[in-house]
């Protein structure tokens, strides 16, 4: 199956903490070169990190610095090159103007979440990417905030592979890609 551009964003704000108040989680390294190099195992045009706290966007283009600028560049190429899709913005909001203003106002964000049982199933996401550049949002902590679920967003079935639902969001972002795209799949690039 043939699909449109494709695209992730990991947000860091607004998302719940264990009580389920909304917070600012922190970035981790793991959270840079993980899902960079994930995005681009899987031909994504864009991985955007979601933060708008200033010190974890200055930590975050540290060590983007270091795998692209610094001893990580020749070190490890390949991680060099993963982080070349990843784009560290202020808001979803801004993650999602930025999708639009790359593939037009078709570009449909699509949320994820362990919480949100009922979802598009990935029949469904499928044939929604193939028709419509898909911005693939994921969220830290607990999962993202009740404000960025709207009926505009669809809500992509979460993992489910028995009773316990309680994934980390790399390891639920990569099963969730490789069910969407699968090893038959060919995401377009933008251009």
């Amino acid at each position: 199956m043939i699909f449109k551009p494709m695209a992730i964003a990991l947000v860091h704000h607004p998302v719940l903490d264990r009580r389920g108040d909304v917070v600012t989680s922190a970035v981790t390294n793991l959270d840079i070169h993980d899902l960079a190099r994930l995005a681009t195992t899987y031909n994504l045009s864009r991985y955007y990190l979601v933060t708008p706290a200033a010190e974890q966007q200055l930590l975050a283009s540290r060590i983007i610095g270091h795998w692209q600028k610094g001893a990580g560049a020749s070190y490890n190429p390949d991680r060099c090159q993963a982080l070349d899709c990843l784009q560290v913005v202020n808001s979803f909001d801004d993650a999602l103007a930025d999708w639009r203003s790359l593939v037009g106002s078709e570009g449909l964000a699509m949320l994820t979440g362990a919480s949100h049982q009922e979802g598009v199933d990935y029949p469904q996401a499928q044939n929604l990417a193939a028709e419509r550049p898909l911005l693939l949002v994921f969220g830290t902590g607990h999962g993202l905030a009740p404000e960025l679920y709207a009926p505009e967003r669809p809500c992509l079935a979460p993992v489910r592979a028995g009773q316990y639902n309680h994934l980390s969001v790399r390891t639920a972002a990569a099963i969730m890609l490789d069910r969407l795209i699968g090893e038959q799949g060919d995401v377009l690039p933008l251009f």
